[in-house]
């Protein structure tokens, strides 16, 4: 009986493990989309002059 035990006991564990990083994951892409810059808000960028290989 002790072997069930520990295994139930386990296998909550990696429940709780597994239910934390899903967590922390929808932490992440909520503060990713919080500071996320719409694309019409961004420019193109353009190299500067002198890396152009133009004198």
């Amino acid at each position: 009986m002790s072997g069930k035990d520990d295994a139930g006991t386990s296998y909550t564990g990696e429940q709780i493990d597994a239910a934390e990083r899903e967590e922390a994951k929808r932490r992440l892409l909520a503060q990713a989309e919080a500071e996320r810059i719409p694309v019409q808000q961004t420019t193109r960028a353009v190299p500067d002059r002198r890396w152009r290989g133009e004198p």
